[in-house]
């Protein structure tokens, strides 16, 4: 027998509890509302894909109030929802929806107790001040498989005044549950799911190759990178097939519990400027257009022998062995992949090349670039941003 290897010490967050399977949605979250007498329930667009769960809350004993979020959410709408629900006896916020309303909902949650306005707690362009006070009860419901936010202690929040999407962070903001019903991602439109899963997969590969990585958020990913690969492309074929809808679900879970304990990288650090900068480009769409390019540059700047450089290289093989056979690197075939089935450009989001400079001097002050595997300069990241086309 071999002698053990040494392990680092490390810290593991996680929601209160999860309960994941097909179908469970309706019951599961009933059981969870007591025992709260009245909840806010934040849906997304269409309040009709939620009526399910106002019943289901309803029925467990509380009374419902509901709010919409119609986009990713900003600092207005995020101070005009606490300046409406203070004072309603809010004790339970349920959010059901895709990453946006969950981010809406943990917010509020953690928020309506507090005395300070919200731009004290954020990140970067606030004090990034801790929460005041507990937060509320938090119950997050995903409708897409992508942003893994069911499973994170932050919320992401647009300051269009700063150009820049900026995070809430506290340890106390995961969810008391996290309630992962794949069948809920059923129907989800292909833009949709093709965005979402990309951003889904780009969450379990940057915090394995993040220099915070560690074995417990390893012993995760290294399963769900292959099978979300694999999924995804199969999706790209078969939209409906529930065993790879199934598959995604839990590889977003699987992303948001790594992302919240070892960190993302630099396709997250220029995410979220990018998103800052252009309201209209989902976050999804982003990620999954900068992710084959940040992968490349990361690999040609790794120091050969760095472990990162091994953890890459695992990374590529399993990129190979999902997409179908082609010429170029696994990388590239992966873009290509993305843009034949409709993912856009950055340009078509509405990226300008002129901004680029600005973008990347931005997007290192971002925490995200902290767990790239290798520190990456402004000129670098102008060139990730100009492979995107």
């Amino acid at each position: 027998m071999t002698d053990p290897l040494p392990l680092p010490a490390f810290d593991l967050a996680l929601p209160t509890r999860v309960r994941f399977g097909r179908g469970i949605a309706s019951a599961a979250l009933e059981d969870a509302v007591a025992p709260s007498r009245r909840a806010l329930l934040v849906h997304g667009r269409d309040r009709g894909r939620a009526d399910w769960a106002v019943a289901a809350v309803a029925r467990g004993g509380a009374e419902v109030a509901t709010l919409a979020c119609l986009g990713e959410p900003d600092l207005p709408l995020l101070e005009a929802a606490l300046e409406r629900l203070r004072g309603a006896g809010i004790d339970l916020v349920v959010a059901v929806g895709g990453g946006a309303a969950v981010d809406l909902g943990k917010a509020l949650a953690a928020l309506l107790p507090s005395p300070h306005p919200p731009r004290d707690h954020l990140e970067v362009v606030g004090r990034g001040l801790p929460l005041a006070a507990d937060p509320l009860s938090f119950v997050a419901v995903p409708t897409t498989a992508g942003t893994g936010a069911e499973a994170t202690r932050n919320a992401v929040i647009g300051v269009p005044d700063a150009r820049r999407k900026v995070s809430l962070r506290d340890p106390r903001m995961l969810p008391r549950l996290a309630l992962v019903d794949p069948a809920l991602t059923d129907g989800c439109p292909w833009a949709v799911t093709l965005a979402s899963g990309l951003d889904a997969v780009t969450q379990v590969i940057e915090p394995y190759v993040s220099a915070k990585a560690q074995p417990m958020t390893d012993a995760l990913v290294r399963a769900a990178i292959p099978r979300g690969l694999a999924a995804l492309v199969r999706l790209g074929e078969t939209p409906d097939d529930p065993a790879a809808r199934d598959t995604m679900a839990w590889v977003s879970l699987t992303g948001g519990i790594a992302l919240a304990n070892a960190g993302l990288g630099a396709v997250h650090g220029l995410a979220g400027v990018i998103g800052g900068h252009v309201p209209g480009a989902t976050h999804g769409a982003v990620c999954g257009t900068l992710l084959p390019h940040v992968l490349r540059a990361n690999a040609a700047a790794v120091p050969a022998g760095d472990p990162a450089a091994a953890r890459l290289g695992e990374v590529a093989g399993w990129i190979d062995a999902a997409l179908p056979p082609g010429p170029g690197d696994p990388s590239r075939r992966l873009a290509r992949w993305a843009r034949d089935r409709g993912l856009p450009s950055l340009s078509d989001m509405g990226v300008a090349a002129e901004d680029h400079g600005a973008i990347a001097a931005a997007a290192q002050a971002s925490s995200s670039m902290a767990g790239n595997p290798v520190p990456l300069s402004d000129a670098h990241l102008v060139e990730i941003l100009a492979a995107t086309g």
